[in-house]
């Protein structure tokens, strides 16, 4: 079966443009001028992919090397530049490389040059598709990839970059209806991945860890089982329960030692679990395989929360560096100008990570991700009123986040709507209680200043005050009377003034350490649905 795979190999691109699920794909046939790699590393890559497999690094690696050499002496094989180029993309992506996307463009273009995408060229539109996502480009990665679809609609290798661009893009229904077509055309551990994250994306949970499973189950090669295994503790740890993470994190690293995101992720399980050594080994490690600045700013939050101040200043400064060049690497959808819009925000400049995150969104990338991290860096800024919008569109999309419930808890605490915001603090410990190492503290220590809802049901249902005055309208926008308030610090503040007399923009939050919360119940897992027909838990 590889060896058939290997023969009938051909253009790569890439599935993803993500960690989550990295992985080059090749279309059928190889031309007469564009002969397969030797056996060896680059045949197992060719194999490997040539089934939607994600390659070890060290195959990938002797991919590009093989189809360098061949260019040296065949520098008009289009196909042989389509598959470097959207080699240097998966490369670029694992390795936080971004010289690895300049090489990328060049070796398409190139490829676009010799054999024009108009005329045929689809393998190469994919790879700048690819490319795009990877830049977080997502409007340019549509353009690419939905002129590739409209040439060769049954061609499945259009349809996962598509899919990501449609993410970005914060189009989900596109996503949703690209993610049915993909699966029409082509079914195996990869496809079931991706539609895990669909799931996810919808709050469907249950239906997520159950394609998630099946995923794992299906795959095959070392590398594509650790990707199955990473998405099964990501799943695990976004419901709150890092001992399960943990193990799937284990098994992912030892099917795929280098594989940093379990790396990263067990690193942040561990802290959990209050296995801080282990975790700032974890972290240490990573960090020095790839800087990535999601991992800075992990580890820079752990050592904060542990009050080991000059470490965490050291992993800020790593930030620091490619915020001022202007451009990033990340492993997700937007995940580079999200992360360090984030960083700004509650380490840096709130109006700097403001124009940031302006500037995606002015640029139609509008994710779950983007409208959560624009919303709280414009509270962080002292304009909660702006800020609402956004963190509502982010939450109201399905997602079970429980950052994105904690931003919106406190956007509207600052703004009196202490009922709404009770509901969302409750909300993002229920979903995962150690969601932060340092906010979850301060989310148990508000709502604890919080306290109880008054007597008598909610005011919107009786219609009448607890203590038998007339009807309320709007409890969003009422106080609770009598009740002593939280700062964004957590300190209490005495029952606030009329509205007329309130300050309208909130000061920083308090960053302290977690406490330790109890562990969450396990939930059961489902057999697997598909998509279009799954239901909500």
């Amino acid at each position: 079966m590889k060896s058939e795979l290997v023969k009938n190999a051909a253009i790569s691109t890439l599935v993803g443009a993500t960690l989550v699920t990295g992985v080059i794909t090749l279309a059928p046939g190889w031309g007469d001028e564009s002969p397969p790699p030797a056996p060896g590393p680059a045949a197992r890559a060719a194999a490997a992919v040539g089934a939607g497999a994600p390659a070890s690094p060290a195959d990938l690696t002797a991919l590009i090397g093989d189809r360098e050499m061949w260019l040296r002496t065949h520098p008009r094989d289009e196909e042989s530049w389509a598959v470097l180029g959207s080699a240097y993309v998966e490369q670029g992506t694992r390795l936080a490389d971004a010289a690895y996307y300049r090489r990328a463009e060049s070796a398409l273009r190139r490829s676009l040059e010799l054999f024009p995408g108009e005329q045929g060229n689809v393998d190469a539109l994919v790879g700048l598709a690819a490319l795009a996502n990877a830049r977080g480009d997502y409007a340019a990665a549509r353009t690419s990839a939905e002129s590739a679809r409209k040439q060769r609609p049954q061609r499945w290798t259009a349809y996962p970059a598509l899919i990501d661009a449609y993410n970005g893009l914060g189009d989900y229904a596109a996503a949703g209806k690209a993610m049915d077509k993909l699966q029409e055309l082509h079914e195996d551990a990869q496809t079931m991945g991706r539609a895990a994250q669909i799931l996810r994306d919808k709050g469907w949970r249950e239906d997520a860890a159950a394609m998630a499973y099946n995923a794992a189950a299906t795959a095959d090669a070392p590398a594509e089982k650790a990707a199955a295994l990473y998405r099964l503790g990501e799943l695990a740890w976004e419901r709150g329960e890092p001992v399960e993470a943990t193990g799937h994190y284990d098994a992912a690293l030892r099917f795929a030692p280098d594989h940093h995101p379990s790396l990263a992720a067990r690193g942040r399980a561990l802290a959990a679990l209050g296995r801080t050594d282990e975790a700032f080994r974890d972290y240490q490690a990573v960090l020095t395989q790839v800087a990535l600045p999601e991992y800075a700013l992990e580890a820079s939050e752990l050592y904060a929360s542990m009050g080991l101040d000059g470490d965490a200043t050291t992993q800020y400064e790593r930030l620091r560096a490619p915020a001022g060049g202007g451009g990033s690497v990340g492993s997700g959808q937007g995940s580079g100008q999200v992360v360090l819009g984030l960083f700004e925000a509650d380490h840096g400049d709130p109006e700097a990570a403001v124009r940031r995150l302006k500037g995606e969104w002015d640029k139609k990338h509008r994710s779950m991700s983007v409208a959560d991290a624009l919303g709280w860096a414009l509270y962080r800024a002292g304009r909660p009123k702006e800020a609402l919008p956004y963190a509502k569109r982010a939450t109201d999309q399905g997602l079970r986040s429980a950052l994105f419930a904690y931003h919106r808890g406190e956007i509207e605490r600052s703004l009196a709507q202490y009922g709404p915001a009770r509901r969302h603090l409750e909300e993002a410990l229920r979903t995962n209680p150690y969601f932060s190492p340092l906010l979850a503290r301060v989310a148990r220590e508000t709502l604890a200043v919080l306290g109880e809802p008054e007597g008598g049901g909610p005011r919107k249902v009786t219609g009448m005050e607890s203590g038998g005055g007339g009807p309320v309208v709007g409890d969003e926008a009422a106080e609770e009377p009598g009740v002593s308030q939280p700062t964004p610090s957590g300190e209490t503040q005495s029952p606030k003034k009329p509205e007329r007399e309130r300050e309208e923009g909130p000061g920083p939050s308090s960053r302290s350490s977690p406490a330790s919360p109890a562990s969450p119940a396990k939930q059961p897992k489902p057999t697997a649905p598909g998509v279009s027909g799954a239901g909500q838990d």
